[in-house]
């Protein structure tokens, strides 16, 4: 196997990319740091809710719960008008239902 050499200019491009998508980001959904304690926050509300009953939760519809948190977050921390938020909350919810009613693609 061949050995794929790096470039120094390769390194930098990728970082100023990296730094160009969170900066990005940041505009669109805040500062991170914020966004990630309001998601806590409302995940750990559904889970402490009734623990027994989330637990019991298939996993798909425990993660569905949990990205529409996080969209939530991004919302209200964020740009409330980026309709793609609002739509890929709308996609988590429809994937669990389209499972429950046989739907599965």
């Amino acid at each position: 196997m061949k050995k794929r050499e790096t470039s120094e200019p390769e390194i930098t491009t990728a970082i100023t990319d990296i730094d160009d998508v969170l900066k990005e980001r940041g505009n669109r959904y805040g500062q991170f740091q914020d966004h990630a304690a309001l998601s806590q926050k409302l995940k750990a509300v559904m889970m402490m809710h009734d623990a027994d009953k989330y637990d019991k939760m298939a996993p798909d519809q425990r993660e569905a719960l949990e990205m529409i948190a996080h969209k939530q977050a991004r919302i209200l921390n964020g740009d409330p008008d980026y309709a793609d938020s609002w739509r890929d909350i709308a996609g988590y919810a429809t994937l669990v239902a389209n499972r429950l009613e046989g739907k599965i693609s």
